[in-house]
């Protein structure tokens, strides 16, 4: 992750829906409410039904809750809290995959269910087009599962569940946040799978719902021992569209906001809260903020394996594309014993660490390994730039006592006939003649 960027990690310590993830985003990113009321606005509620982002206290933790409420918005959830079921409506106010269709209620009351009316509901709608394609993008993935548990083809999937303009306002202001944010990576700890049934229009299905389990694929679930629908078909599309990375990224990043977003359910023992941390990444090695000579910290992952049936020249070939590949910072390579007593030569790739999953692939492209082994280490360095001189870029490093040291590159070097060994200079006096810019204060 690059300084500057942002990186936003999401805790479901009491479950994933779609209210719950935009109310979060809220609590940490107030000045995007703007946007949010403006898309949900331009797709058209009814008469009726309004739009609620609230201040919350479950007398443990403050947030937000982000809620849509209907003209018949008792009935409804009247109705659900009274079924005593753990999965009564306990994500949100309209939980999205707990709702059927009230035949006695007017027809405004609903969204159209099928996708291909939702479909050109949206694309009719005046959102901006980021807004749009992702609110088209997410129900999609959710036609996706449902038709493929249901054997239909997305098209003609009906929206029992998520067919209200809670769950539509949901989608689309989720949608509105996550332009509004900008260019951003996520990461998500472990999703609570939850137990029990849930009543839909279908009948009983088994917690996580078929559809639910299915766009889930990929993610890290858990059980802590809590039961009831933990997270949504809505929750689950939209952390799909996300596609989060497993963990926090490992280098150095900065809290620099910190959300929380309120469900409805009681949860024994916890607060029924989704959070999220945004993070900024630093750069602890910089030359800024240091002292003279002060040394900087950063993190890399260390990739390491064994080749013992590689010709040289073809391994030569894969280790240079491997040093040329996105985020690696170096390559090594040394000569090892195997099993049997075989010569074999063992590699060791550094890497930034979000970068890691993508290189060792390369790696296993790249070379005729059979698998990498992946750790995360700290490291010390020097505060150091590049400067470009004459003779080619120089690179300048200061040492802990303040002294500077440079060195020309070694692509400059091998340009110039017998410039190798001037050109490995180690103290100051050269420095000073190869009239270096001072470091900048």
């Amino acid at each position: 992750m690059r300084p500057g960027t942002v990186h936003i990690h999401v805790d479901p310590v009491g479950g994933v829906a779609g209210d719950m993830l935009i109310a979060a985003l809220l609590d940490a990113f107030p000045r995007h409410e703007a946007a949010v009321r403006g898309a949900v606005a331009a797709c058209g509620l009814p008469e009726g039904w309004s739009l609620r982002i609230e201040p919350h206290d479950d007398g443990c933790l403050t947030g937000r809750r982000f809620q849509v409420r209907g003209p018949h918005d008792a009935h409804h959830h009247g109705h659900a809290h009274g079924h005593g079921h753990d999965h009564d409506h306990h994500h949100h106010h309209g939980h999205d995959h707990h709702h059927h269709h009230h035949h006695d209620a007017p027809a405004h009351d609903h969204a159209t269910g099928r996708w291909r009316d939702l479909r050109a509901r949206l694309a009719a709608a005046p959102l901006a087009p980021g807004v749009r394609d992702r609110a088209l993008a997410i129900f999609g993935d959710l036609a996706a599962a449902e038709g493929r548990v249901h054997g239909k083809a997305p098209d003609d999937v009906t929206f029992h569940e998520v067919a209200d303009w809670d769950s539509v306002a949901d989608v689309v202001g989720a949608a509105a946040l996550i332009e509004a944010i900008g260019p951003a990576t996520w990461s998500t700890a472990p999703l609570p799978l939850g137990c029990g049934l849930v009543e839909t229009a279908h009948g009983s299905l088994p917690v996580p719902a078929p559809a639910t389990a299915l766009l889930l694929a990929g993610l890290p679930v858990i059980d802590d021992g809590i039961g009831g629908e933990r997270v949504t078909p809505t929750g689950a599309a939209l952390l799909r569209h996300l596609k989060p990375a497993l963990a926090r990224p490992a280098d150095p990043h900065a809290i620099a906001a910190v959300g929380m977003g309120f469900g409805t359910r009681r949860l024994p023992g916890r607060s029924n809260v989704l959070r999220v941390l945004v993070l900024e990444a630093v750069a602890a090695s910089s030359a800024e903020g240091l002292g003279a000579g002060g040394l900087g910290t950063d993190r890399v992952a260390v990739l390491t394996f064994e080749v013992d049936d590689q010709t040289p020249e073809d391994l030569a070939a894969g280790l240079a594309h491997l040093r040329g590949a996105a985020g690696v910072l170096d390559v090594l390579q040394a000569p090892v014993f195997a099993k049997k007593g075989r010569m074999a030569t063992q590699v060791q790739v550094l890497c930034r660490p979000e970068r890691a999953d993508a290189v060792a692939a390369a790696c296993l492209e790249e070379t005729t390994t059979l698998g990498v082994r992946h750790q995360s280490v700290s490291r010390s360095i020097l505060p150091r730039r590049l400067c470009q001189t004459p003779a080619g870029p120089v690179k300048v490093a200061t040492r802990p006592g303040g002294r500077r040291t440079a060195k020309l590159e070694a692509d400059a070097q091998t340009a110039i006939p017998g410039a190798a060994p001037r050109a490995r200079h180690r103290h100051a006096a050269v420095v000073d003649a190869l009239a270096l810019p001072e470091d900048p204060e």
